[in-house]
């Protein structure tokens, strides 16, 4: 879903000293289908730019898929020029072969960003549940309708990966840039899995 650019977006630039304007990418990466959103901040106020959805399921090669995610990805940043780029934590399920997938998906978006030297930040799935609904167990529905509401917007898009990118965008403006996720994945997942630990 493509929002257009907002009337006097080309003058803003002119008045970015009077009003802090930042633009925040929030991307939530997958294998078959990588959301995004995107939003302007001009002081207190948030405005929708776009959102949509990177597909990648008529891809069989997993190594293109990631080509692609990053060349997407970088395409967005080229277009956007985005302040900063925040992103959703791939969550840790019992197939690590998924697991996997989601870390090298995340990956390669974050590379996109490194490689235009936009800082990245890092939030687990349910603070951006909490931020957003106020409910860390919300359903991704819930998350659409929240931000429905916030932006004003007549329906959700179909895949709702797009909704789940534009709200990790809204968490990293809510909570200042400051990410909770204080351990590595590699930190999280052993103290998760303390049996897989081999002593010497």
């Amino acid at each position: 879903m493509r929002i257009g650019k907002p009337r006097g977006f080309e003058v803003s630039w002119h008045v970015s000293k009077l009003i802090r304007e930042k633009i925040i990418l929030g991307l939530d990466p997958g294998t078959n289908v990588t959301g995004y959103g995107i939003i302007c901040i001009r002081g207190s106020a948030i405005q929708l730019i776009q959102f949509g959805v990177i597909q990648l399921g008529k891809t069989d090669n997993h190594e293109l898929k990631l080509k692609k995610i990053f060349e997407r990805v970088l395409a967005l940043i080229d277009e956007y020029h985005p302040d900063e780029v925040a992103l959703e934590a791939p969550f840790y399920g019992k197939n690590v072969q998924s697991m996997l997938k989601l870390g090298r998906a995340q990956g390669v978006a974050m590379s996109a960003a490194l490689y235009r030297q936009i800082p990245i930040v890092e939030y687990a799935p349910k603070k951006v549940k909490q931020s957003v609904t106020g409910n860390g167990n919300a359903s991704k529905e819930q998350v659409a309708k929240m931000l429905m509401s916030l932006f004003t917007l007549r329906e959700a898009p179909k895949l709702l990966d797009a909704t789940d990118a534009l709200a990790v965008a809204v968490c990293h403006h809510f909570q200042k840039g400051k990410s909770t996720t204080k351990k590595s994945g590699w930190e999280n997942f052993l103290k998760a899995n303390p049996h897989r630990i081999q002593s010497k």
